[in-house]
């Protein structure tokens, strides 16, 4: 299955999970999976959210971000770079940087 995401209309999510600005986000989803091409500008972010039934992948395109995790654990990642959140836990993507971050994110339920 080929995903085309320049063939989607974007979504512009302000405060997204009680974030700073508008997160512009296009998303494929299924039973299993959202995969979601999510664009913050300067200054935007994603806020603290948790993850009781699923687990977060973001692979970064462009751009630096920064993550908080539930644990108060924070990172820098960029280009090239994977985060990935467990199923059971919270965390934060920040965009803290003078350019867009684009990223890929997935959220994969679990089912038992």
């Amino acid at each position: 299955m080929i995903i085309d995401f320049s063939k989607m209309e974007a979504a512009i999510v302000p405060n997204f999970k009680g974030g700073e600005k508008e997160y512009v986000v296009k998303t494929h989803l299924d039973e299993q999976n959202r995969i979601m091409h999510g664009t913050l500008h300067p200054g935007a972010s994603i806020g603290m959210h948790m993850h009781e039934r699923n687990s977060e992948t973001y692979f970064i395109l462009s751009g630096k971000g920064h993550i908080v995790m539930d644990d108060g654990t924070e990172e820098d990642f960029g280009v090239g770079q994977m985060h990935y959140c467990p199923m059971g836990h919270g965390h934060s993507l920040i965009n803290n940087a003078d350019e867009d971050l684009v990223f890929i994110g997935i959220v994969s339920e679990h089912h038992e």
